[in-house]
This record gives C-alpha cells, sequence and structure tokens, in this order.
C-alpha cells in the first residue's frame, strides 16, 4: 500500500553514465556504461538505448570497448583488472585478467591492444586466445582511450602530463605529439584523418591538431564537458559521451551540439534540502540540483569529484566520499574546505544545530563526529555497516545499519535498537516524530514511530538499488595502487517541513518527491526546510 503520491523531480537515466563508444557492425552505437556496469546500443536515428550486457553479466565496471574486423566486442573493465572478449553471437571469454585498471582499447584488424590507466602504465597487445600480452611500451602517465591514426600508428594520451604519444603496432620508442594538451582523456580520428583530443574536465574543450601539415591546433568549444569518449559515423558526424552526465551528444565542429541521448545522473546517491527549499543531490562526480521540470537536465553546482553523502547548513553543502573525505563547499566563494581525511568509507552525513558534523563511517562500523576546528571524535562505535544518519529537533542522532539490517538511537554513545529485521536499510531522515527508512532490499520506504516503535510501510516498488550493487557482486572501492575504483550504491533520502519526502532512486537514475496523501503535489511544497 502507498501513503505517498509520488512526483518526479529528476527523470530516469536513458544512459547511466556514458564512456567508451564504438560504432557495432549493426550501425548502433555501443556505449559503456562504468557506474551502471552494463553496455547499451544506442540507436542514433531514434535515440532508443537497448541494454545489452545487463549489469548481471561478467562485466563489473566497462570503461572502454572496440570492435575489431570479425565483428566481436572488446571490453575494458577497469575495476577488476580484466579484458573480455564478446563474440558475434553473445558469448563472453576472458582475454586477460593480468592489468592493472585497464581503460583505453583498440582494435586493428583482430589485433588488440590495451592501455592502463594508472601512473607507470603499460601499453599491451594482448592476444584473444588468452595468451601472455606483449608490452610495447611503459611509463604511462595515466593512460585512456586511444586510436589507430591513418600513419599505422597507435595514438593514446597521458592524462596527467597533458600529452599524446603514439607509437609503432609492434612497440618501439613513444613519440611525442602534441604537449600542453588540456586534460586529454581520449584521441580520436575523424574520417578525414585529423587528430581530435577530447578534454575530460569542466572546459569542454576538443582539441584538433594538424598532423598533415603544419602542426597547427584549434578548439571545439561547447556546453559539453566531462567528456570522455567520441566516435565519428560515416558521415563524419561526431557524437560524444561524458562519464558524468551520461547520454551521447553530437558535437559539430563549430561547437554547436544536438543531444542523442538526454543526459541524466550516474548516481545518484543522496540528498539534502537547503534553507530555501533548494533541492541538492550528490552524485559521485559532481553536486547537482534538479531543474524545473523533470525532463530537463540538472543544473551542475560544481563538479566536485567523488561526493557520496551530503547534508545543507545555510550557504554550505557538507559532503562525504567513500574514498575517506569530508569536505564543505562554500556555494557562495566556490570553495572547498577538507574537514577529515584517511576516514574507512565515510558515507551519509548530518549536521547538527550546534554545526558539528556527524558520519557514518560505514567500513569502521562507527559514527564519528568533526567539529568546527575539524577535531574528529568517535560518537558511537560496534556497529556492522552504518550507512546513514540523522539528527531530530533534540540534537538526537540515528543511524541506520544494512549489515545488521537495524536502525539505532545513539543515547550516550551507545546505540540502542529502534527496529531489526530491516531489508538493507540505507538513507534514514527524521520529521514529526517518525523516522523514514529506505529500506533498499526490499525496494520499500518505511514508517517509524519513535515513540512506540511501530513501523508501517510508507511506499512501495521503489526504483532504489541494493548495496551489492544493481545486481551482481560488487567491485572493489579501490584500484591498486590505491585509485577510486567503484563507490557502493546509497539511497539517500530528506523531509521538507510539510512531510514531503525526496528520495535518490538510484535505481533508474531519478529523483523522487513523495507528498503526504493529503498534499497536493506543487512546487511551493518543495520550498521548506526539515523542522
Amino acid at each position: 500500500m502507498n501513503r505517498r503520491k509520488a512526483e518526479l523531480l529528476v527523470r530516469a537515466s536513458p544512459l547511466w553514465g556514458s564512456n567508451g563508444m564504438a560504432f557495432g557492425p549493426d550501425g548502433r552505437l555501443y556505449v559503456a556504461q562504468f557506474l551502471a556496469g552494463q553496455i547499451s546500443a544506442v540507436d542514433l536515428a531514434t535515440g532508443d538505448v537497448d541494454v545489452v550486457v545487463p549489469p548481471d553479466g561478467p562485466l563489473h565496471s566497462p570503461d572502454d570497448l572496440a570492435f575489431d574486423s570479425d565483428g566481436a566486442m572488446y571490453v575494458t573493465d577497469l575495476v577488476p583488472g580484466r579484458v573480455w572478449r564478446r563474440g558475434p553471437t553473445g558469448d563472453f571469454t576472458l582475454v586477460t585478467g593480468e592489468i592493472t585498471a585497464p581503460n583505453g582499447i583498440a582494435c586493428v584488424g583482430t589485433r588488440v591492444f590495451a592501455n592502463e590507466m594508472i601512473p607507470g602504465g603499460r601499453l599491451l597487445e594482448l592476444s584473444p586466445a588468452g595468451g601472455e600480452p606483449t608490452v610495447l611500451t611503459a611509463g604511462l602517465a595515466m593512460g585512456n582511450a586511444m586510436q589507430l591514426g591513418p600513419d599505422g600508428q597507435l595514438y593514446y594520451p597521458h592524462m596527467l602530463t597533458g600529452e599524446v604519444f603514439r607509437i609503432p603496432l609492434d612497440g618501439g620508442e613513444p613519440e611525442l605529439v602534441a604537449a600542453d594538451v588540456p586534460d586529454p582523456v581520449a584521441v580520436r580520428f575523424d574520417r578525414a584523418g585529423a587528430l581530435l583530443v577530447l578534454a575530460r574536465g569542466a572546459s569542454g574543450i576538443v582539441t584538433r591538431v594538424d598532423l598533415a601539415g603544419t602542426g597547427d591546433r584549434s578548439e571545439i568549444v561547447s556546453e559539453l564537458n566531462a567528456l570522455d569518449n567520441a566516435a565519428f559515423d560515416a558521415d563524419n558526424r561526431m557524437f560524444v559521451s561524458s562519464y558524468a552526465h551520461g547520454g551521447v551528444a553530437e558535437l559539430a565542429a563549430d561547437g554547436r551540439t544536438r543531444q542523442i541521448v538526454p543526459r541524466g545522473l550516474g548516481g545518484p546517491f543522496g540528498v539534502t534540502i537547503d534553507l530555501g527549499g533548494g533541492v541538492h543531490v550528490a552524485d559521485h562526480y559532481r553536486l547537482t540540483q534538479p531543474a524545473d521540470r523533470p525532463d530537463e537536465d540538472v543544473t551542475t553546482t560544481e563538479q566536485l569529484t567523488f561526493v557520496h553523502g551530503i547534508a545543507a547548513d545555510g550557504d554550505l553543502l557538507h559532503t562525504t566520499s567513500q574514498y575517506g573525505h569530508v569536505r564543505t563547499y562554500d556555494r557562495r566563494s566556490g570553495t572547498v574546505r577538507t574537514r577529515a581525511d584517511g576516514l574507512n568509507r565515510p558515507l551519509g552525513i548530518a549536521v547538527r544545530a550546534d554545526g558539528t558534523l556527524l558520519v557514518a563511517e560505514s567500513g569502521a562500523g562507527r559514527i564519528v563526529a568533526i567539529d568546527h576546528d575539524d577535531q574528529v571524535s568517535v560518537l558511537a562505535e560496534g556497529l556492522g555497516r552504518p550507512v546513514d544518519v540523522a539528527v531530530d529537533a533534540g540534537r538526537r542522532c540515528y543511524v541506520s545499519d544494512e549489515q545488521l539490517a537495524a536502525v539505532y538511537r545513539v543515547e550516550h554513545g551507545v546505540p540502542v535498537l529502534l527496529a531489526d529485521g530491516l531489508g538493507t536499510p540505507q538513507g534514514i531522515t527524521v520529521h514529526d516524530g517518525t523516522m523514514y527508512v529506505v529500506e533498499t532490499a526490499h525496494r520499500r520506504l518505511l514508517a517509524i514511530d519513535l515513540a512506540t516503535g511501530e513501523v508501517e510501510v510508507e511506499a512501495g516498488s521503489l526504483p532504489v538499488a541494493a548495496a551489492a550493487g544493481l545486481t551482481g557482486p560488487e567491485p572493489g572501492l579501490f584500484i591498486p595502487p590505491g585509485l577510486p575504483g567503484m563507490p557502493r550504491p546509497f539511497a539517500g533520502i530528506a523531509a521538507t517541513a510539510d512531510g514531503s519526502l525526496i528520495i535518490a532512486a538510484n535505481g533508474d537514475g531519478s529523483v523522487l518527491l513523495l507528498h503526504p496523501e493529503e498534499a497536493a503535489p506543487g512546487r511551493s511544497d518543495r520550498c521548506a526546510r526539515d523542522a
């Protein structure tokens, strides 16, 4: 039974992040989706998206893909360090599992090349039959998307140093092609043989290098940013992907864009509401706000890398990253202050009335407090895997624990059980004597009366994902040597003053506003902060 009227604040993501792209033998554009753990095919004429490899398949974190001349698709599975071959009939075979952070991949006929996205990484030729890889060169400063050039050499970027190199297919001394290239993430050639280098940063720049003539450069500048990859069709039209925004866009030489697949959220993770009623969403690669209409693109507040938990406090947005950080973003000045570092998978965050930050340190089984001077102290410990924290009007702290399948109130540093036997509880919020819990395993919203402990189902069939991933096993949080891997999904929740609830529906990439049954949906309902 649903006691809530649902309104869509942010539409579901048709492409849950978009990374490596390549045209397949069927003419469709195939897209690797790192955060979603799947591969989709896009019909560029209609914009229709078809999931070709679902997240319950062998892939964990596909980052790039390429097709050989026989129609086989090769995929780099970045976090577990594998490269896969998917045959024309859809059968998967493991090419190698001995690569660290494989990212860029290119096929030349039936030859397959891949590189490593780590400092000091390698560029290798792989044996499709599963033999020992051949090292073409080493010392890459974070490799990424690469392609065969018209001169028969392989071109690839060094992301850390802003350089592009080329090397013969049988190895040799790498040659510097271009230096001082802004944020190079992908090297691509158009049908005329021009070299284009995509920037991964906020600039949205694509650098064009004249290799055949003077070596002069020009730039394509558009409103697109966080670019990841590109592909050219038979008519030399350029299509680009974005690791942060998802979607697929056509990018013209003069910077004009046409969105083929709409952009969307890559998570979402935590949600919060500011004093003016503005909704803020933590979306892994950025801080965002919903647009006026759900079918419009969300607004990127700041391209702040790796944000998962979020709590508003005036003009401040306090955030956590599962990679160990707690940071405060000042919306007025645009500055970021690190409040804590080296924590063990911090996730949910709340702000007490005195300004103290309370953080669920998920990997350590405890709740920590961070004061105005950034001093970290332990508020409660002995938990399993705490996910979210909430504070009521009396400054009492509450916590959800997905491992222990329970929610607790912290009293004098001790977690006191409120309800157990829950199905992977994640996001929690407290409003008017009731705790609301996103129960991800059962895809439900629960209401717990804090006075009586009575538990009721408030809404069901929510598009949320459980903690182990969308389906399938969870990849690692880190990649050797300590680079970010895959974050654990987190379905956050926040409450408005009238009791409406905002949920990060990370099962389909949407954000939902759930009104009390007696409340009529309207924008004014959102402009209130949880009392």
